[in-house]
């Protein structure tokens, strides 16, 4: 029913977006652009043959897979893409040329540059592009501050046209500071893998160049706008100010959704839903801004709204009269504002004295010299850390819904816990850098040197910061799909989890700009589980690696039963899908049966639906296509206990 409600919900939006149309080029671009790439992967062949990790390689692959991306994918969406995928492969030719003579030196000089990084999530490689001010010296040991810029939504965007209308214009003459704009691997509002892509892109500019840390800028506009009031408000400790421009910040109104979502569902629109961390513009000021006749307004109204009614600052700008787009007279003073707060800069470590942080979810757990809220009692509930440090030193903070947090060492000699007195600087040995309390509101204790030793080891396998779900969860990380090879218990679950895998892949590719690794189950190596996700697909007679793990999982599976929380379902017409800390390595994730549990339609309709719709766990029934292919329907979803335990809930 799940399903089916959506797609309805979404049938007019999809429609729209699906007008898009692209036009081949013609035979003679089409040759030329195939016989250029062909050209660039040789060359990029020989590079890496004479040297196994050349500098720059990236920035070189980068052109290469603009073209493979825009031919594979058929999107020409305008009549000079075509030319300008010959200008990506030429400007790749020549940078390969550089590279190969040990002449590489077009990140170093002023100007707007493409570069790229090689993401830890699927090896892929990632454009961003690079703005240095006139006055650059790439020798100079002064640091700058930067600008990180979120682009908006282009359904026209591609790696090709992303590269080419921006690499080697001019640095606008006043800028003084480093400017990166992310790809964000396409149109996504900065989500999952796209989220990942913006802190990978900064750390590769601060690998190039000197950044001041205490100077960060993040800002976007529309869809950016969106990416910036989610980024900026669950990691504000990393930016000196944060400009959201339109945008949305919650689900139900920006789609106008008057339906019920399931409460699994519901749960999961607090990990995104930005108006539910607005108490976190206390700790990194904010402007936000909408034009007086845009609906996307709203977002920042909305905002308004949230920081006046928790008493916490932030700057709201309207333009005069103004649709989807800054007015001048407000661009000006959100500058300013930006060129105020890089001038101050970011209190250095430890920190602002005083906060007030508020998370749903352990994916965003730290402010300041909070290292960790470590576990919640209750995810997707609102857990709330406020204090700081009192006239007396002692460091005396208020919590709600924390059961483990993780302070900084260094920030007084005593932690005042709800009332309850603990050493600080003095605990747990004084040889590590962070000290974990655990017990919750009237019973706090400091965690001894050995258990905050094991403690991210997390062998009592419970959900911790990149540990809690949901399934969507494990493809921010690096992950590989582990795809069977043995016989399966069942050819109608086999040819179900053989065509999951294949939308996954597809969707990926498209939508979130890479390749999805796979391997045989036969060739997992005992690195991979302690560095990656896995991600199994089969049943445990066709996986070897899931026959290995299923008995340590919560469910039952055999060839005639699939039993999850206390029901029982039968394995020919359905499918158990779940993510779970992996048995042989709880530092990792494993996921059963599935990629992202929103698809295609999601991402042509709004990104505002790219959010979890299957929680931790759920059993699909599936049935097959006519046409090919499978309906599926949510028999049952929910959500592990914060040990990783099953919720006894009726299904």
């Amino acid at each position: 029913m799940l399903h089916r409600l959506c797609w309805l919900v979404l049938f007019t939006l999809v429609v729209a977006a699906s007008t898009l149309q692209a036009q081949p080029p013609s035979a003679e671009d089409d040759t030329k652009i195939k016989a250029k790439l062909t050209e660039l992967q040789q060359q990029l062949k020989k590079i890496k043959a004479a040297d196994t990790s050349p500098r720059r390689l990236a920035d070189v692959e980068v052109c290469a897979k603009a073209a493979d991306w825009i031919l594979r994918h058929e999107e020409f969406y305008k009549p000079v893409y075509a030319q300008q995928t010959l200008v990506v492969l030429d400007k790749g030719l020549a940078r390969a040329e550089a590279l190969a003579s040990g002449k590489a030196d077009w990140d170093t000089k002023p100007g707007k540059h493409a570069l790229a990084y090689q993401s830890e999530i699927d090896e892929s490689v990632q454009p961003y592009v690079v703005t240095l001010p006139a006055d650059f010296d790439f020798k100079s040991t002064d640091r700058r501050p930067l600008h990180v810029v979120l682009h908006g939504r282009n359904a026209t965007l591609t790696e090709a046209s992303f590269i080419h209308d921006q690499d080697g214009k001019l640095a606008p003459a006043d800028q003084k500071f480093i400017q990166i704009d992310v790809y964000g691997r396409g149109n996504n509002a900065y989500r999952w893998a796209g989220e990942t892509d913006v802190f990978e892109a900064l750390a590769d500019v601060k690998r190039r160049y000197r950044i001041d840390e205490q100077r960060i800028v993040l800002r976007g506009f529309s869809m950016g706008g969106a990416g910036a009031w989610h980024i900026g408000l669950h990691h504000p400790s990393h930016w000196c100010s944060v400009g959201p421009g339109a945008g949305f910040v919650d689900f139900h109104a920006h789609v106008n959704f008057k339906g019920e979502l399931p409460p699994h569902q519901q749960a999961a629109l607090s990990i995104y839903n930005a108006d539910l961390y607005a108490l976190n513009m206390v700790n990194v000021p904010v402007v936000g801004y909408g034009g007086e006749d845009d609906p996307q307004l709203r977002a920042a109204q909305v905002m308004d709204a949230a920081a006046k009614k928790l008493g916490v600052p932030m700057k709201l700008l309207i333009g005069p009269k103004t649709g989807h787009k800054f007015h001048p007279d407000s661009q000006r003073e959100a500058e300013a504002f930006h060129a105020d707060n890089m001038a101050r800069g970011r209190v250095r470590y430890p920190g602002l004295r005083n906060i007030r942080f508020v998370t749903h979810t352990l994916k965003y757990n730290s402010c300041e010299w909070v290292l960790g809220i470590e576990e919640m009692f209750e995810l997707y509930k609102p857990a709330i850390v406020e204090g700081g440090l009192a006239d007396d030193g002692v460091l005396k903070i208020k919590t709600q819904n924390v059961a483990v947090i993780q302070l900084a060492r260094d920030v007084s000699d005593d932690v005042e816990i709800d009332g309850i007195r603990l050493p600080l600087a003095d605990a747990a040995e004084r040889r590590l850098p962070g000290v974990y309390y655990e017990g919750g509101a009237g019973s706090w204790r400091v965690m001894s040197y050995d258990s905050s030793l094991s403690f991210p080891k997390n062998l009592d396998v419970s959900k911790r910061h990149n540990l809690q779900g949901p399934i969507d969860d494990a493809f921010m990380q690096p992950f590989v799909c582990v795809r069977p090879t043995g016989k399966p218990w069942s050819e109608s679950h086999a040819a179900w989890a053989g065509w999951t895998l294949d939308r996954f892949q597809r969707e990926f590719d498209k939508w979130l700009r890479g390749r999805v690794p796979v391997v045989d189950d036969k060739n997992v190596t005992l690195e991979m589980p302690q560095t990656r996700n896995l991600i199994l697909f089969g049943d445990p007679g066709s996986n070897s690696y899931l026959a290995k793990i299923v008995a340590r999982l919560p469910i039952q599976w055999t060839k005639d039963k699939l039993t999850v929380n206390g029901n029982d379902y039968d394995p020919a017409s359905h499918g158990v899908v779940m993510i779970y800390p992996n048995p042989l390595n709880p530092r990792r994730y494993v996921v059963v049966n599935s990629g992202h549990t929103f698809h295609a339609a999601d991402f042509k309709a709004s990104n505002a639906w790219l959010f979890p719709r299957l929680g931790d766990i759920a059993v699909l029934k599936f049935s097959k296509q006519a046409r090919g292919g499978f309906d599926e329907e949510t028999a049952w979803a929910g959500f592990f206990s914060g040990d990783w335990q099953l919720l006894r809930a009726k299904p």
